[in-house]
């Protein structure tokens, strides 16, 4: 599924602009066919099929998870990892403790469940509570645990990772952060605080306003490259939108991004497909869509990081 021609060069020429907006649409392009290739793979199925069980968690109730288990990635009730993921908590683990729906029928008239409703003040009685509709009547306390906490079958993953000789791209990143007006970052897995993420943008403080990236080191230099590019270019696109419904976007945006500029610098981004399909499904054509910001962004960070190569 990967790309393997040379990448292109570009000559400082009048030229040189137009050159690169044309090669890096035949490389979108190319990215568009992965992310289909990707989405049609039997990887890709077997680890939707596991997605679905785990539940979209509520705002609060992803507080609460990462209150009490800040590296918290997938969380599941302990029956659910026994019999669905043939996983077992492991002896000694302390619980997450969630808040879950309580469903059940419920009066028309008052909300109630039918036990509560028989000691109300409510007089409904036209249909027989074995006639009402199911409905939210509160919440009760439950436990879920992370997938660390267990152990067992191992959950289908995808490959992701950008492989390559990134010795000195990593460097240039970094240096380049001040370029860029952006704070950057690695940090050791033992102090990395969100989870399976790779990396992460966020605002450094209310008074600068400016962009602070931050990724967690690894071995594989070229796949932290990779996610360093990737945060830069939230940084550069979306560190002003606060709009939630906009995530997938600017995932694919930032990871189309990281695509082109890893490709450019002769590194592996084949895996970025994985990442894409991963958000997008079936929409790949959402890249093309977006073509002139991933296109723009990517020159101005590869003439950045060229410099300092």
């Amino acid at each position: 599924m990967s790309v393997t021609e040379r990448p292109a060069s570009f000559t400082e020429t009048e030229t040189r602009s137009d050159e690169m907006n044309e090669t890096i649409k035949t490389w979108v392009d190319d990215l568009v066919d992965l992310v289909d290739e990707a989405a049609a793979s039997e990887e890709f199925k077997a680890w939707l099929d596991v997605q679905s069980h785990f539940h979209d968690y509520s705002y609060r109730n992803t507080l609460l998870i990462k209150h009490q288990y800040p590296r918290a990635t997938r969380v599941a009730g302990y029956n659910t990892w026994r019999t669905e993921f043939d996983r077992h908590v492991q002896e000694g683990e302390s619980a997450i403790w969630i808040w879950a729906p309580i469903i059940t029928k419920q009066c028309p008239e008052c909300g109630n469940s039918p036990s509560y409703h028989e000691n109300s003040s409510c007089e409904y009685d036209e249909t027989p509570p074995e006639k009402w509709s199911k409905g939210l009547v509160g919440f009760k306390p439950t436990a879920v645990f992370d997938v660390s906490q267990t152990d067992g079958k191992p959950l289908p993953d995808l490959e992701t990772e950008a492989y390559g000789d990134a010795s000195n791209l990593v460097p240039a990143l970094l240096e380049s952060a001040e370029q860029l007006d952006v704070d950057a970052q690695i940090v050791s897995p033992d102090e990395w605080n969100y989870g399976e993420a790779k990396g992460v943008c966020k605002q450094r403080c209310p008074m600068t306003m400016r962009p602070r990236v931050e990724v967690k080191d690894r071995d594989n230099q070229a796949d932290l490259a990779g996610t360093l590019i990737h945060e830069f270019a939230h940084a550069l696109l979306h560190f002003d939108i606060e709009d939630r419904d906009e995530r997938s976007k600017r995932e694919l945006e930032a990871e189309a991004v990281a695509y082109v500029v890893g490709r450019y610098f002769e590194l592996d981004m084949s895996g970025s497909a994985f990442y894409l399909a991963a958000w997008n499904g079936d929409d790949s054509e959402a890249i093309s869509d977006r073509l002139g910001r991933i296109s723009n962004t990517a020159q101005e960070l590869i003439d950045t990081f060229e410099r300092l190569c």
